[in-house]
């Protein structure tokens, strides 16, 4: 699976359990760690982690594992590595207080639609 195919599939996991605002930003050329960064937001840390759980389900049905997970205790905002693809899965409060979209403004963004996962 390549960069953009992991990444949407970690978005397609995303929107499983109803993530809001599920955005791609291609950190090609921008980052040395990653090729993209996939940001959601969910309504309460419950749903962060439910969300967090199914990618990490989803991904492993495919033989993914994430490299490094942090946040989950708190599930205010959960970082998930997967190397090529890191997801970013906030409460509304925190990507509103982080805005990942506004640091990272020179990385071009695509947001996710459900089809997307039917292409690939």
């Amino acid at each position: 699976m390549n960069s953009k195919e992991l990444a949407n599939a970690v978005a397609a996991a995303a929107a499983d359990k109803k993530a809001r605002d599920i955005l791609l930003l291609n950190m090609q050329g921008l980052s040395p760690v990653t090729d993209y960064f996939m940001i959601c937001s969910a309504n309460s840390a419950t749903q962060v982690r439910a969300i967090a759980d199914n990618i990490e389900d989803k991904l492993a049905e495919k033989g993914t594992l994430p490299a490094h997970k942090e946040g989950y205790t708190e599930g205010n905002w959960i970082l998930m590595d997967y190397g090529d693809c890191v997801a970013h899965i906030f409460r509304e409060s925190e990507r509103n207080f982080y805005n990942l979209e506004q640091l990272w403004a020179d990385a071009p963004s695509e947001a996710y639609t459900e089809t997307e996962s039917e292409e690939a």
